[in-house]
C-alpha cells in the first residue's frame, strides 16, 4: 500500500518497500527544479515552452529576420509525472554586435543559466545542422560547463515517417558533441515521451538530494516552520504593470523583484511577451506581470506587435490590481498627465472592476534647481487630472518614484497591497444597516414624500465590493442618490480608490406592506439575487 509522506514521496508500508517514487505534485513551485530552453533564433523554443506548460502563453510567430522572444518567460511544466519550472529564452547569436539587443539578451540569458538545474539545447531538424547551432554549442561550453545539455531536435514531424531520414538527421546533430538528439515536434507533441525519459533521472536526482538536505535541516532546526504556514495562507495578489511604451515598466518590475529579471533599454517596445513572475513581500505572494507597451491596435500593426497588444489586454483582465505607469518627463513636456492610451487603460480598469494604482516614474529627471517648479506642479496636477478623467472613483492613489534609482519600491508595494485589501473588503449586513440609518438621516431630500424607502442594505460580493439596496414603493434610487451612497461608503469605510457597485432591488408589495400584489421591476434587469425571506426581484446596477 502506497502512502504519501510530508516531503512529496510515495512510500510503501510493506516490509520490503520498493524504491521511493517522487510525487512532484506535492512539492511547492518555488522548490521545483528549473529547466531552461536554449538555442539559436526560430528553432521553436516558445512552441516547446507552450507545449510543456500546456497552454499558449508565449508568443509564437515565424519571423526569420527578427526575434519574437526577448525576455525570460517562466512557467510550470507538466511532462508525465514530472513537474518543473521551465524558462523560455531569447534566441542566442554568439556573434551579435556588442551593445545590441541580441548581445544584451545573451548576457542576460547567461546570468539566468547560472541558476538553472538542467537545459534543453533545441535545434531545428527540418533545417539540419546550422553554423549558429555550433556557435551556441561553444557558448554553452563557455557559460555553463557545470550543466550537461539535453540535445533536442525540434520540427521532426516529417522525419518520423522515414527511419533513414530520422537517423541521418540525428547523426548530423550529434556532431555538436552533446550526444544523440531527442527528436520531437513541439507543434504536434510527437517525441515528448523520449524527452520525458531523458529529463526524468536528472530531475528526480536533483529533487532527492534537495529534499534529503532539507529534511536534515528540519531535524536540526526543530519545529520552527509554523510561521511560514501562516504566511502561505494569504491569498496571492495578481498585479499587472501597464502603460505606453518606454515609460519604465520593465525597470519597475526589476526594481520590485530586486533582480535583473527582464531586459531593459532605451529602445521603445523592447518588451513583447507579457512576463509573469512570482515573489514574496512581507509574507504575501504577489504574481507580477510586465506587459508590452499599450498601443491602439491598427491595421498597420501586424505580426508580433499585434500579438503583444492583444496579450497586454488579456493581462489587464486577469489582474486584481492595475499599476498604470506614467512618465514624469513626458508630463512636463506635454503639460498633461495622461495621453489617450493611458486614459483608455485607466477607464478600462475601472469598468472591469479592478483596483487602480497610478505610478509616476522617472522623477529623478526632474531634480535640480531649474526643474524644482516642474516637480511641484506634477505632484498637484496628476491627482487632479486623474480625478477629472475618472470622476466615478475618488481617491485613486498616485505614487511618485524613480525605478532606475530604486526609490519608491516599498511605497509602491504597500500602496498596491492596501488597494487590494480594500478591493477584497466584506462588510456585514448588520453593520451596513446601522450605517444606512445614520447616512439616510443626513441626506437632504427635496421632497420627503418622494424619498425612496430602503428597507435594508447588504453586500453580495467583494472584488470589487458590490452592494444591493432593497427598495419598497414606486420610488427608486436616482443617480444622485446612488452617488451619495457611494461617496458615503467610501468616506465611512475607507474604500476610496477602488470601484464600488451599488444595485437596487424592488421588493414585492406583500413583503413591504402585507399586500398580495407585487411591484413592477425597477429599471433594467441586470442581475438576480436569491433571498429565502423575500420573493425574487430585479436589479438595477450602477457602477461607481
Amino acid at each position: 500500500m502506497l502512502q504519501n509522506d510530508n516531503r512529496g514521496f510515495c512510500t510503501s508500508s510493506s516490509k520490503n518497500p520498493p524504491p521511493k517514487l517522487l510525487d512532484f505534485t506535492k512539492i511547492e513551485i518555488s522548490r521545483l527544479p528549473t529547466v531552461i530552453i536554449l538555442g539559436r533564433p526560430n528553432v521553436g523554443k516558445s512552441a516547446l515552452f507552450n507545449r510543456l506548460i500546456r497552454r499558449r502563453e508565449a508568443l509564437v510567430y515565424n519571423t526569420p529576420n527578427d526575434h519574437v522572444t526577448r525576455d525570460i518567460r517562466e512557467g510550470v511544466a507538466k511532462l508525465g509525472h514530472l513537474r518543473f519550472r521551465v524558462l523560455d529564452s531569447a534566441g542566442l547569436e554568439a556573434e551579435a554586435t556588442s551593445g545590441s539587443i541580441l548581445h544584451r539578451t545573451a548576457s542576460f540569458t547567461a546570468n539566468v543559466l547560472s541558476n538553472s538545474h538542467s537545459l534543453l539545447f533545441l535545434t531545428d531538424g527540418r533545417a539540419g545542422l546550422h553554423p549558429l547551432d555550433q556557435e551556441v554549442g561553444k557558448w554553452l561550453r563557455r557559460n555553463a560547463p557545470q550543466i550537461k545539455p539535453i540535445l533536442v531536435m525540434n520540427k521532426s514531424e516529417s522525419l518520423f515517417d522515414s527511419d533513414d531520414s530520422l537517423a541521418s538527421a540525428a547523426n548530423e546533430m550529434s556532431r555538436l558533441g552533446f550526444g544523440d538528439p531527442i527528436a520531437i515536434s513541439a507543434e504536434t507533441g510527437l517525441g515528448m515521451h523520449g524527452l520525458f525519459l531523458s529529463l526524468k533521472p536528472v530531475l528526480e536526482d536533483y529533487m532527492l538530494r534537495f529534499l534529503n538536505d532539507e529534511s536534515a535541516q528540519e531535524n536540526s532546526c526543530g519545529d520552527e516552520t509554523s510561521s511560514a504556514e501562516v504566511d502561505e495562507s494569504k491569498l496571492p495578489l495578481q498585479l499587472a504593470i501597464v502603460g505606453r511604451p518606454n515609460v519604465g515598466k520593465s525597470t519597475l518590475l526589476n526594481t520590485l523583484l530586486q533582480e535583473e529579471r527582464v531586459l531593459v533599454g532605451p529602445e521603445a517596445g523592447l518588451t513583447r511577451d507579457a512576463i509573469r513572475t512570482q515573489f514574496e513581500f512581507q509574507g504575501r505572494t504577489i504574481y507580477l506581470v510586465d506587459t508590452a507597451g499599450w498601443l491602439q491596435r491598427t491595421k498597420l500593426e501586424k505580426g508580433a506587435s499585434s500579438l503583444s497588444i492583444m496579450q497586454s489586454r488579456k493581462s489587464l483582465l486577469r489582474a486584481h490590481i492595475i499599476a498604470l505607469v506614467l512618465d514624469a518627463d513626458e508630463i512636463v513636456n506635454a503639460k498633461r498627465s495622461m495621453k489617450h492610451a493611458e486614459v483608455v487603460i485607466a477607464r478600462r480598469a475601472v469598468e472591469e472592476g479592478r483596483g487602480l494604482v497610478v505610478i509616476v516614474n522617472k522623477m529623478d529627471l526632474l531634480r535640480g534647481k531649474n526643474k524644482s517648479s516642474s516637480y511641484e506642479q506634477i505632484l498637484e496636477a496628476v491627482q487632479h487630472e486623474i480625478q477629472t478623467i475618472i470622476p466615478q472613483v475618488t481617491g485613486i492613489p498616485v505614487v511618485f518614484i524613480s525605478a532606475l534609482e530604486g526609490r519608491g519600491r516599498t511605497t509602491v508595494l504597500h500602496q498596491v497591497i492596501d488597494t487590494y485589501e480594500k478591493w477584497c473588503t466584506r462588510l456585514s449586513t448588520a453593520r451596513l444597516n446601522r450605517w444606512l440609518k445614520k447616512v439616510m438621516s443626513r441626506h437632504s431630500w427635496k421632497d420627503q414624500a418622494a424619498q425612496p424607502k430602503i428597507k435594508y442594505f447588504t453586500q453580495v460580493k467583494a472584488r470589487p465590493p458590490t452592494f444591493v439596496a432593497f427598495v419598497s414603493g414606486k420610488t427608486k434610487l436616482s443617480d444622485t442618490d446612488i452617488r451619495f451612497l457611494t461617496k458615503s461608503l467610501k468616506d465611512d469605510f475607507d474604500l476610496g480608490g477602488i470601484p464600488i457597485r451599488i444595485m437596487q432591488r424592488a421588493i414585492a408589495k406583500k413583503d413591504a406592506g402585507g399586500s398580495s400584489k407585487s411591484s413592477h421591476p425597477i429599471g433594467r434587469v441586470t442581475e438576480r439575487v436569491k433571498s429565502d425571506k423575500r420573493d425574487r426581484g430585479d436589479l438595477v446596477e450602477s457602477k461607481a
